[in-house]
């Protein structure tokens, strides 16, 4: 029985520990990706690749380089969250094909590709800059998919705690296109929820009128 947004909100935590023995239906797993993908990014240019390992060698492999954390290798889906790198820069062309999607006029998509040019200048005149901009925008996709993860009753983890080089390496990615921004496990807890801690509303919260 699927959850409410609030009963979600309340179930999801940092799973530590898996429960091997469940694994995640594709129809579930599908349905997580999806609320990634749809998720709002800058300038809608979508500068992320999810990789979904199920392949149990290779997760082993990753988990030294993941700080010898047992959810890499107990999980039922483990979910590589990647920056695009590449695919943001004007020259690429895809910026141009991403604004095309709208079907705009060319004088209209002269000015948004200039807008996003000049707008971005200093933030796509690196790689390094590129990656600290696509891969904040990655955690907006990763907590949709841990939320809709947990409005089906799957657990998530995520995990910074990794050495990205050694990853990246054992991923044979090409990082002038992609770089490792979040790694993501999910599966069934096995042990207990621990309770919820958080700071009240009034804490976090201020109007200003």
């Amino acid at each position: 029985m699927e959850k409410s947004f609030e009963e979600a909100m309340a179930f999801r935590h940092a799973c530590k520990v898996f429960d091997e023995g469940k694994k995640i239906s594709d129809e579930d797993i599908t349905y997580i990706l999806e609320a990634g993908r749809k998720s709002p990014s800058s300038f809608g240019m979508e500068a992320w690749k999810f990789l979904v390992i199920t392949n149990e060698e290779l997760k082993a492999k990753l988990r030294p380089a993941c700080w010898d954390q047992v959810q890499v290798t107990s999980c039922s889906h483990l979910v590589i969250v990647l920056a695009g790198i590449d695919s943001v820069k004007p020259e690429s062309g895809l910026p141009e094909a991403r604004f095309k999607r709208r079907d705009m006029p060319q004088e209209k998509l002269d000015f948004y590709l200039g807008l996003y040019a000049k707008h971005l200048e200093e933030t796509l005149s690196s790689d390094d800059n590129i990656y600290a901009w696509t891969a904040k925008q990655t955690a907006i996709a990763a907590a949709n998919m841990m939320t809709s993860a947990a409005i089906k009753g799957i657990d998530s983890c995520p995990i910074e705690g990794y050495d990205k080089k050694d990853v990246e390496e054992i991923l044979g990615l090409d990082t002038t296109k992609f770089q490792l921004a979040l790694v993501l496990p999910f599966g069934y807890r096995l042990n207990e929820q621990p309770a919820q801690l958080r700071l009240s509303l009034d804490e976090v919260v201020e109007y200003i009128k």
